[in-house]
């Protein structure tokens, strides 16, 4: 099985369609390892080239929200306070690290997310 690094747009735009050919192979198979391989390697440029921003947290927060129908009072509910809560949407004060345990846990909102800070208005 020879595999090459994935360097250029060309290389990527190669194995993309080698993995659309691939993708419907068994696991445990050789066609099945040369699959999770170049996926491997597309995960790689793509994180180098194209990487995502992690939404900070007050962002992660008004995302969880707007996606399950959440509210602010949802929010206080949560932190036990409403002026809390809406000094932290406001982002006039940051959460405390037991505040961001509790949103992780409870709303399952991405650790990494609510520990970038928020720029302050």
């Amino acid at each position: 099985m020879e595999i090459n690094p994935v360097k250029t747009e060309a290389d990527y735009e190669a194995v993309l369609q080698e993995i659309d050919a691939l993708f419907d192979a068994e696991p445990d198979t050789p066609e099945g390892d040369r699959l999770e391989v170049l996926l491997a390697l597309v995960k790689a440029f793509e994180d180098k080239h194209w990487p995502l921003d992690v939404p900070d947290a007050v962002d992660a927060i008004k995302f969880r929200m707007e996606t399950r129908g959440l509210t602010q009072s949802d929010l206080a509910k949560l932190l036990g306070s409403r002026s809390r809560a809406s000094e932290i949407l406001s982002r006039k004060r940051a959460l405390t690290i037991e505040q961001a345990y509790r949103l992780h846990l409870e709303w399952n909102i991405p650790a990494e997310s609510l520990l970038v800070p928020s720029p302050t208005e």
